[in-house]
């Protein structure tokens, strides 16, 4: 059976890094291109850096979710064999759509942030025709990652029941033994 402690500390996570995200969305940073006071030059000022934090922090609320569910779940890689039933089909399904959807939100997260707290610096000088170009964060960038943290969740905490109800399902012929064991001849 499935642990329920961790299935809710797998939750609240991902729900801190859904939230994170969809904070990040909201608070991406915005420019202005402003004219020194003597109308030599003009450069770009940014706003509030907050969403390359919110970002951040939704990455590692993600990633911290994920480890939980892997060790938990020995990750396929350790342990013994799982019963060969529907519900391990349905766990190894889960699991690569699971790491797909995470490095997919890792990559959107992180890549957010990255671009968000990039800022250009130039500036034109004489008052060019053509103001500096202040690039900024393209919208829904924090939005995807958003969304996928959201698959994330759903598909991590799916993978751990069906793995959970396919560890549970061991049934060992033979007492658990490779072969038929041999017994006593009368």
């Amino acid at each position: 059976m499935a642990s329920k402690l961790l299935m809710i500390a797998v939750f609240v996570l991902d729900l801190i890094a859904f939230g994170l995200a969809v904070a990040a969305e909201q608070r991406r940073s915005t420019a202005q291109v402003v004219v020194d006071s003597e109308k030599n030059y003009s450069y770009c000022v940014y706003d509030s850096d907050i969403a390359t934090g919110y970002g951040v922090g939704a990455f590692l609320f993600l990633m911290a979710s994920q480890v939980l569910i892997m060790v938990a779940s020995r990750c396929f890689c350790c342990g013994k064999a799982l019963s060969p039933t529907g519900s391990r089909a349905c766990a190894v399904i889960l699991f690569m759509i699971c790491w797909l959807f995470f490095l997919i939100a890792e990559i959107c997260l992180l890549a957010g942030s990255v671009r968000n707290a990039y800022h250009t610096r130039y500036r034109t000088i004489f008052a060019a025709e053509d103001p500096p170009s202040c690039q900024t964060l393209r919208k829904g960038v924090f939005g995807a990652g958003a969304a996928f943290v959201f698959f994330t969740a759903i598909v991590s905490e799916f993978y751990y029941v069906y793995y959970s109800k396919s560890k549970g399902n061991s049934f060992q012929p033979y007492g658990g033994e490779a072969a038929v064991g041999m017994g006593t001849y009368k």
